[in-house]
């Protein structure tokens, strides 16, 4: 479809918006709700990671897996189940999240415009496939980009997929994003190109080593000096 024409990947997640931290705000206040004498804020953070931990594993990523470990780990912690009220007010905690607020990450519309007028722009998200869409629509960046895939993981069957769908020419692929297990290694593996933009705000599970010195890949400190490269 792009034929050898450089094609540039983008995650979207931590790399055009923030949302890790609309989790970690949320879970913050979890675990301030449910600390107490003898259990404090960070051993209840402990015990919500191992519970994400296994939800995520078994029913993947999203606003609705994450109310059900806030949940999960209200009942493990109270030895109970949860009250209609408490269900309530997980809600509200959970709120951000589950609306899907988008909280845009700096210089992205404007460095998405300009390298659109050069290069196609694919976006690649992972997660549940309502709330990326959802999360897309609400970003207002769907227009930069002239194909959109929301995929349950990235992993090097991925890429290579889509190369194959795309015809690309992964010599002249790259990949753009913030997370080294979903975006960087992966894309590296399938023969792409890759574009780490690191976020502090990044989820745990997605955290990975990387070898600064492998070959086609580079480290941007901003989106914007993408400009720079392309």
């Amino acid at each position: 479809m792009f034929g050898r024409r450089p094609v540039l990947l983008f995650d979207a997640d931590d790399t055009l918006w923030e949302c890790n931290v609309v989790f970690e705000r949320a879970a913050d206040d979890f675990c301030a709700w449910q600390a107490r004498p003898g259990l404090d804020a960070a051993a209840v953070r402990r015990v919500l990671a191992g519970i994400e931990r296994a939800n995520t594993e078994r029913h993947g990523a999203g606003a609705a897996v994450f109310l059900r470990s806030l949940a999960d780990c209200l009942e493990h912690l109270q030895q109970r189940s949860a009250t209609g009220a408490e269900h309530a007010h997980l809600r509200r905690l959970a709120e951000a999240v589950l609306d899907c607020r988008i909280e845009m990450i700096p210089e992205v519309a404007e460095t998405l415009g300009a390298l659109q007028e050069k290069y196609p722009l694919v976006l690649v998200t992972k997660g549940d496939a309502v709330d990326q869409w959802r999360k897309i629509d609400n970003s207002g960046l769907r227009g930069h980009f002239e194909a959109v895939h929301v995929v349950r993981e990235k992993t090097t069957a991925t890429y290579s997929w889509l190369a194959e769908r795309y015809q690309l020419d992964v010599e002249s692929t790259w990949m753009v994003g913030n997370s080294p297990a979903s975006d960087i290694l992966p894309a590296l593996a399938a023969g792409m190109g890759a574009v780490y933009v690191p976020n502090d705000n990044t989820w745990a599970l997605e955290h990975a080593d990387l070898d600064s010195a492998a070959d086609r890949l580079v480290t941007l400190e901003r989106f914007g000096q993408l400009l720079d490269h392309f």
